[in-house]
């Protein structure tokens, strides 16, 4: 057990994964002899120095490409990791996602498509224009895609482990803050089940689902409440598919749901998750599902304590 950053966790996985399978590669933007093989973040320092050009392949800026040749690299055995640079420029993978990988995982007989696309996402401080938005909305009803958001470094490396092992499609979003987060994570090897949420926090009164590292905040917000509401914390930490059964058995138990994400409030991810409580478990609610999000405006917004504090205390009527 090591303590170390949210960026080192991801290397890390990103390591083990490499020695482990043959087949896994990475490729993208400034991850290899360009940039000496640290990357934009620095999640792929070493990585060139210890698996060379052949594993770790340095790309021009085509995200289209990068998207585009991981899929057919799947479809015929190998298992890509794809860095794309800024989560904004996912939109330019669209038509690789959305028609290649995940259609043709569906309808294609039982060929496997065994990729990872990860991108960082998300801000730190409020009202600054930034090119990595919270895009995970663009591609939340893309059947075949799976969208995994950690939390926390322990998570990253176990999610990330995990996607490389899938053999459909993943979108793995890296958020900012969780880079720069320290915890201990072990050395050794081990993964996470994709599709099964974490309760973060027991709690009796109010259940608040979120994902990311927002994560983080909700606890902080719920410690702040104790003696007042109390409050169960569901880390989703995949949210497509997200873990259905857990959250609807807490929001029965507690009789009131607050939804937090980061990204914009309307036809966020987090609203499909809302309108589904609704139709599950409408009978146990005491108040109505609150959605807490981000403006709907070009820059970013996160949650702070305060605003999820104020949306407890709505919801709990304290």
């Amino acid at each position: 057990m090591s303590v170390m950053k949210g960026k080192q966790a991801v290397n890390l996985a990103m390591k083990e994964e490499l020695r482990r399978d043959k087949s896994v590669y990475c490729i993208g933007e400034d991850i290899g002899v360009y940039h000496q093989g640290n990357g934009l973040c620095g999640t792929s320092t070493g990585l060139l120095q210890e698996f060379g050009p052949e594993r770790i392949v340095e790309t021009p800026i085509s995200e289209g490409a990068i998207a585009g040749s991981s899929i057919g690299a799947a479809a015929f055995g190998m298992r890509p990791i794809a860095e794309i640079m800024h989560s904004e420029f996912l939109a330019t993978c669209a038509e690789h996602l959305l028609y290649g990988g995940s259609k043709f995982s569906i309808n294609s007989n039982g060929i496997k498509v065994p990729m990872v696309i990860r991108t960082p996402c998300g801000g730190v401080d409020q009202n600054v224009p930034v090119q990595n938005e919270n895009c995970e909305a663009w591609f939340g009803n893309t059947p075949g895609l799976k969208i995994v958001m950690p939390s926390c470094p322990y998570d990253a490396k176990g999610l990330l482990k995990a996607s490389v092992r899938d053999d459909y499609p993943v979108l793995f979003f890296e958020h900012h803050g969780m880079y720069a987060m320290e915890q201990e994570v072990p050395e050794e090897d081990y993964v996470l089940p994709l599709g099964k949420a974490e309760i973060k926090k027991e709690g009796t009164d109010v259940t608040i689902i979120a994902y990311g590292y927002v994560v983080n905040t909700v606890l902080e917000a719920a410690k702040e409440l104790e003696g007042k509401v109390s409050v169960e914390v569901i880390d989703l930490r995949t949210i497509r598919p997200y873990d259905r059964e857990a959250v609807m058995a807490s929001v029965r138990k507690t009789g009131r749901a607050i939804v937090v994400y980061e990204g914009r409030r309307t036809g966020g991810y987090g609203a499909e998750i809302a309108a589904q409580i609704a139709e599950d478990a409408f009978s146990a609610l005491k108040a109505p599902v609150v959605r807490e999000a981000g403006p709907d405006l070009t820059v970013n917004y996160p949650r702070t304590v305060e605003d999820i504090v104020h949306a407890v205390s709505k919801v709990a009527e304290i």
